[in-house]
């Protein structure tokens, strides 16, 4: 494996100036990781640094970045659904910075949802959707699809029946979770169908993966049955995938060599001016 160089990135956006750092890298392949919520570039546990690190030393450039707002970029934070400009800033940054001929993205939660809909237009060849996120629940438990799951697991399990008959058992958490599982599902065009159709939009330059446990994974997968996705599912109950690094990245590298291989589409021209910081 190849060694690594690392380096700070400054770039413009609407205003703004964003801080990414790019792990050097000799190849003409290149990762591009979005942050998911209010994240830094580093990610939860420093997660995707090292992931970043873990890739570049594979022989593929990876850039990370904090959008408006977050971390160590200026200006305001106007959450995922404001991130179009930042991710397509962030591609010419990259594009100028490395010898590339396209780049591929990853992102996790509402990161994946913004690539989904923004990096057709950012110049993306290809998109890695981890634990794409759908919407917000509005009543601040985890959808229906997950508690579904939650409780299957539990009623095969002898000592959650002894844990209830000993009174062990928060009944009230109980019976809001069997209200929403009873309930009526929601419209597909309220929640899911938008992220949905932006997925059929790349038609195969969209890989999909996700946590088997994590209750994102999971609806995910319940709104998106019968869409004739190929999803990749990691053993693995980590949002983060915390517990399965090694199996990401096998899979990240799998999908960068066949990017590499299968003429994907290259990144496109930029005429920003690179702002480096050492």
């Amino acid at each position: 494996m190849d060694r690594i160089m690392r380096r700070l990135i400054s770039f413009p956006c609407d205003g703004a100036t964003l801080i990414g750092t790019l792990d050097e890298a000799a190849g003409a392949t290149g990762l591009l990781i979005v942050s998911g919520g209010n994240e830094p570039r580093m990610g939860a546990h420093r997660g995707q640094a090292m992931m970043a690190a873990r890739i570049a030393a594979h022989g593929y450039p990876v850039f990370r970045f904090d959008r408006r707002g977050v971390g160590d970029s200026a200006g305001g934070n106007g959450g995922w659904e404001s991130s179009g400009p930042d991710i397509a800033a962030a591609v010419d940054a990259f594009a100028d910075a490395a010898n590339l001929t396209r780049i591929i993205g990853f992102g996790n939660c509402d990161a994946a949802a913004a690539l989904a809909m923004f990096g057709a237009e950012a110049g993306f060849a290809k998109v890695l959707l981890s634990n794409p996120w759908l919407s917000d629940e509005p009543d601040a438990l985890p959808p229906a699809a997950a508690i579904r799951r939650h409780y299957a697991r539990k009623l095969v399990n002898p000592a959650e029946w002894l844990r209830l008959a000993r009174g062990a058992v928060d009944l009230g958490k109980l019976r809001q979770g069997l209200t929403k599982i009873a309930a009526a599902p929601s419209a597909l065009d309220e929640t899911a169908a938008p992220l949905i159709r932006a997925i059929h939009r790349w038609a195969g330059d969209a890989a999909i993966i996700v946590a088997q446990g994590d209750a994102t994974g999971v609806a995910f997968r319940a709104a998106a049955r019968g869409h004739g996705f190929a999803i990749e599912t990691l053993a693995t109950d980590s949002h983060s995938y915390a517990d399965a690094m090694d199996a990401l990245e096998r899979v990240v590298l799998t999908h960068l060599a066949r990017a590499g291989s299968d003429g994907a589409t290259p990144v496109r021209d930029s005429e920003a001016e690179p702002q480096n910081t050492d």
